[in-house]
């Protein structure tokens, strides 16, 4: 997985950019079909602002928070980001004739 994580109007240090590696483990975690990552986190007067667009196989996935604190941004947007890649996860490995179980077939007289 290729991660690249940006500033905009801010300089990302290595504290940031550990924070933001520690908390895509989760996402790592539910599914490791990811090829790139790219973070902007970038400052607007008091807003934090946090984006990610994460390359699947299948599927870019983009996700946006803001927030009074970086920190608490970077949280709100894994959490975000964790649920788009287990909704994708489910859609793309689930059983997609699962109602077609419950069908009875018609009974030849």
């Amino acid at each position: 997985m290729n991660l690249s994580v940006s500033g905009h109007h801010l300089s990302v240090t290595p504290a940031i950019r550990t924070y933001v590696e520690s908390k895509l483990e989760r996402v790592l975690r539910h599914f490791d079909h990811i090829i790139d990552v790219h973070v902007i986190l970038s400052v607007q007067k008091l807003r934090q602002c946090a984006e990610v667009t994460l390359h699947a196989s299948g599927k870019d996935i983009f996700a946006q928070a803001e927030h009074e604190n970086l920190y608490a941004a970077i949280d709100e947007l894994i959490d975000k980001l964790d649920r788009a890649v287990m909704k994708h996860k489910d859609r793309a490995y689930g059983h997609p004739h699962e109602s077609l179980k419950h069908h009875e077939p018609d009974e030849a007289v």
